[in-house]
């Protein structure tokens, strides 16, 4: 396999070298042989030998990479970037990584002190490698006298291949040039003797590119004509490559200035140029620059052609795909130089491309929408111009000219005249009327829909909607009686009015077809959506359901409900008050509840999008999101001494006595928990209150007994905090996440919430397990301090003894795993072990049956217990799709759903996995950073 390119390309290597002010080129020695082969692949590379006919044939093995094989490019090249990226040093590590072609070095530098710089450190990092760096040549003349391992200062050819031919840079010059040397036809031509021979001018930044467009297309033209590759060409196409070869020599005296830019500049543009014609289309960039005395320099940089599809295609077709190329060079230069530009404008001479544009992407076709999308991805719509024909050097592309027109067109070399001036004086379009632009979307409507009378959108309940009609019509019927009046409240009449004009209105803008055919007393359309209902019109012009239970005794409504289609946003206001009006009901009875007076099509989903929608009842499912169980982290896995890894919570309060009898005092007591992350053991402490130094003397207790831990979790407690900045001071980390301290002791605090999810909830468990068996011997007893110490203790034991691995149904299985063994050698709560005074003393040397059983404790924690830990117990998928806007609930405990505060998700993190498992939400009283196994989902900011 060939391998991925893990070098920059030509292309940007080479805009990269015209932007510095000295260039400095050199060669890796032999670099194919300086990389060794795995000894395991050598044989390979196996090659038969000999030096001389009459001596034997031998097998030879190549140690190192061997050119010609397929990985070999690959191998090599990864190896120089190997070196690059073990450099301290990032200038030097970018210029090894990316300013390599294959083993030729192309960098350079605006300083001459730093231009040494890089020479010595490139070669020096280099040389660890064993990459010898050699042959420099540069335009500067400092560097060539003090190298020793320097090459004559001849010119530098680049090239794809091992051919002389490509792009010259003449150091003492510091100017590029083409060495072009095509043979004269001693035949006929052919196609094959063009193509061969037009590929020769190796030009990789198209600064011939109205020249290299003349034979490319002759190719065209022939391959249209379907001429062979050793056929005769026709005598236009010959006389138009006579003509061409004939014009090469004047570009091989050409000599173009590698620097673009002026020696301190304090300003700097990009210029793109783009133009299309019937035959192809270009695109050039150019650099100008203005330094500190107003002087201004543009110089061509780069440039790209294409001839035309044989497909034919419309002129403004062809000028986006031209403005398309711009839009994609310009982006390429950008990501190439390793400056920021000050301005990046890009122009065209179509207005119709500028139309586009400016306009409405979804108007516009598919072949111009995608392209139109694509430009305004790479670059930004404001910064696209006119700019006339006459002054577009694109348009040299685009036409195509001869070598020696080429290299006296000013324009292609330097740019449009206009660059020079003020901006007030560059070429505007007069007239920008975009109304007639081709290429829109013809959109076809068979039925014109007038508009509503009444927006029902702006009202939010049908009550308030039902009453405003209501007002309306009785205003209406008060102007038109005026000596009947009605005023006072409304009435039942009125509203039922009112409700069926919304109802008729509803159903002139669903059903508008079988209303018509209704009122004229025809069949409805065999495809009808209501024609299984059997639907009339009623005396109010209302379609009602004909149904089948006319002769059923129930009300004239349910019998013959009025018809209305789920869709129109009438029948959503009428599920939502008859939800609401039913105390919430659920989908089943929502639609049952409806159905008494309306019949809604595809009533069902409606139901359930109504109840779904509901915050209050979302409110009151609490059904919190459940993110796909994390990964655990190295400190649950990692085999090490027990509570190397700690995470510390408090619990309580509890109630104890100062002393016994009458008169005692009660005060509260607090529990700290100190839980070993690897083997789940179980360290209690009884703490008088929550105060800082009350938490050191506990640490300290802890460590005097269980031994000093490497690092210790926590949540931002105060006295957790104020612990470790007394301790020593306090050190904050950019992590957004968690807050550091190192403590002069060697232990590290490291902040993050109890209900971590990446420790999968040990805390939490720990603090649920300690509580429940003290609070269940406690009972509403109370106890001394002592007491509660000692109640604790036995408390811990009990934890401590708790299998960590199923136990096996084999009477010859050993006991089971259990924090204890980690402790002590066995469950704290286990009977003593029995007499060993029987055993031979040879079988019990000194240390090694200890060291026996804890290697059998940690290999079976390893093998069991980590086993275990690879099945997730539950979150098996991830269920928990919420984004940034969505408003969720934080769940507590202690309070019902509906006093849950509400927020909005502002920031998701996701773990390694890709999965967000903690959010940040803001609420009105401020912003908390919760795990989504907390959050209760309601509506997203699209179910509004």
């Amino acid at each position: 396999m060939i391998g991925p390119n893990v070098q920059d390309s030509l292309f940007s290597i080479l805009i990269r070298a015209r932007q510095y002010k000295y260039l400095l080129t050199g060669d890796v020695e032999k670099m194919y042989r300086q990389v060794e082969v795995n000894p395991d692949d050598r044989n390979l590379q196996l090659i038969l030998w000999r030096e001389d006919e009459s001596l034997p044939i031998k097998t030879m093995q190549l140690n190192t990479v061997t050119y010609g094989t397929a990985s070999a490019s690959y191998l090599s090249t990864r190896c120089l970037w190997q070196v690059g990226d073990e450099c301290t040093d990032e200038l030097i590590k970018t210029i090894i990584q990316k300013d390599f072609y294959v083993d030729d070095l192309i960098t350079g530098s605006n300083d001459e002190m730093e231009l040494q710089y890089i020479q010595n450190s490139v070669a020096t990092e280099l040389n660890k490698g064993c990459f010898n760096l050699r042959k420099y040549k540069s335009n500067l003349p400092n560097i060539i006298q003090n190298s020793s391992n320097i090459a004559s200062q001849g010119n530098l050819i680049i090239s794809e291949s091992s051919s002389t031919l490509g792009l010259g840079w003449n150091p003492n010059s510091d100017t590029l040039h083409f060495p072009i040397n095509i043979p004269i036809p001693s035949e006929t031509i052919t196609k094959r003797f063009i193509m061969s021979n037009a590929f020769k001018i190796f030009d990789p930044l198209g600064l011939l590119s109205p020249c290299i467009m003349q034979p490319k297309l002759m190719l065209q033209k022939l391959w249209q004509l379907k001429v062979g590759w050793d056929e005769p060409v026709p005598d236009n196409i010959e006389q138009a490559w006579q003509d061409f070869a004939n014009g090469l020599p004047v570009l091989s005296n050409l000599q173009i200035p590698r620097f673009v830019a002026c020696v301190s500049p304090k300003f700097i543009e990009i210029h793109s140029f783009s133009d299309a014609s019937q035959v192809g289309y270009g695109a050039c960039v150019y650099v100008k620059t203005i330094d500190i005395n107003g002087e201004i320099l543009v110089k061509l940089l780069c440039s790209k052609s294409k001839v035309a599809p044989l497909k034919p295609t419309s002129i403004p077709r062809l000028e986006l795909c031209a403005a398309l190329l711009a839009a994609r060079l310009s982006k390429a230069v950008i990501e190439s130089i390793r400056y920021v530009p000050d301005r990046i404008i890009h122009w065209c001479d179509s207005s119709i491309v500028l139309g586009w544009l400016k306009g409405d992407i979804s108007k516009l076709k598919t072949f111009v929408a995608n392209r139109i999308g694509e430009i305004q991805e790479n670059t930004q719509s404001s910064s696209w111009r006119y700019v006339p024909t006459a002054e577009n050097p694109a348009d040299l592309i685009s036409r195509g000219v001869s070598a020696d027109q080429l290299c006296h067109t000013d324009m292609w070399w330097e740019g449009p005249k206009f660059l020079q001036k003020k901006e007030d004086e560059w070429p505007v379009l007069k007239h920008d009327n975009f109304n007639n632009l081709p290429e829109l979307k013809v959109v076809a409507t068979s039925v014109i829909v007038n508009k509503s009378i009444i927006e029902m959108e702006r009202f939010s309940n049908l009550n308030r909607l039902q009453r405003s009609v209501a007002y309306v019509n009785r205003f209406i019927y008060n102007i038109k009686n005026p000596n009947i009046k009605i005023s006072g409240p409304l009435t039942v009449e009125e509203l039922n009015k009112s409700f069926n004009f919304l109802c008729t209105i509803s159903q002139q803008e669903s059903f508008p077809i079988e209303l018509k055919a209704l009122s004229n007393e025809k069949f409805l359309n065999t495809k009808s959506k209501i024609l299984s209902l059997s639907p009339f019109l009623d005396n109010d012009n209302l379609i009602r359901v004909g149904g089948r239970i006319d002769a059923s005794t129930y009300p004239y409504n349910k019998r013959h409900p009025v018809l209305l289609d789920s869709s129109h946003y009438l029948c959503k206001l009428i599920f939502r008050a008859e939800h609401i009006r039913n105390m919430h009901a659920g989908p089943q009875l929502l639609l049952a509840t409806v159905r008494q007076t309306v019949w809604p099509i595809k009533g069902r989903l409606l139901a359930r999008a109504t109840v779904r929608k509901c915050v209050r009842c979302r409110r009151v499912l609490g059904k919190t999101l459940l993110p796909k169980m994390g990964d655990l982290p190295s400190q649950r896995i990692t085999p090490d001494f027990p509570f190397t890894s700690v995470g510390i919570d408090m619990a309580g309060p509890f109630i104890t006595l100062n002393r016994k009898g009458r008169g005692a005092k009660l005060s509260k007591s607090y529990l700290c928990l100190f839980v070993c992350l690897r083997y789940k053991c179980v360290h209690l402490e009884a703490v008088s209150d929550l105060t800082k130094d009350a938490f050191i003397m506990t640490l300290r207790r802890f460590i005097c007994r269980r031994g000093k831990p490497a690092e210790i979790f926590s949540d931002n407690g105060r006295n957790f905090v104020g612990a470790a900045k007394e301790l020593n001071g306090f050190l904050k980390t950019n992590n957004e996440t968690l807050s550091e301290f190192a403590v002069q002791e060697g232990i590290k605090f490291i902040f993050t919430p109890s209900y971590a999810p990446h420790f999968g909830g040990i805390w939490e468990a720990g603090i649920k397990s300690s509580k429940h068996l003290i609070r269940r011997v406690m009972g509403n007893s109370h106890l001394t301090f002592e007491e509660l110490s000692t109640l604790f203790a036995q408390v811990e034991s009990i934890l401590n003894s708790r299998p960590l691995c199923p136990l096996s149904s084999s009477p010859d299985d050993f006991l089971f795993l259990s924090p204890g063994h980690f402790l002590i050698g066995k469950p704290l709560n286990a009977l003593p072990s029995p007499c060993l005074e029987d055993y031979k003393e040879s079988c019990l040397r000194r240390h090694a049956p200890l060291e026996q059983i804890r290697q059998h404790f940690w290999r079976r924690w390893q093998q069991e217990y980590i086993s275990e830990l690879q099945v997730r117990t539950k979150w098996k998928l991830d269920t928990a799709k919420v984004k940034i806007g969505d408003l969720v609930l934080l769940r507590e405990d202690t309070l019902p759903p509906l006093c849950w505060r509400t927020g909005r998700v502002t920031k998701l993190y996701p773990g390694p996995d890709g999965i967000s498992r903690v959010a940040d939400v803001n609420t009105k009283t401020g912003c908390y950073r919760r795990p989504l196994v907390r959050l209760c989902p309601l509506l997203a900011d699209e179910d509004y």
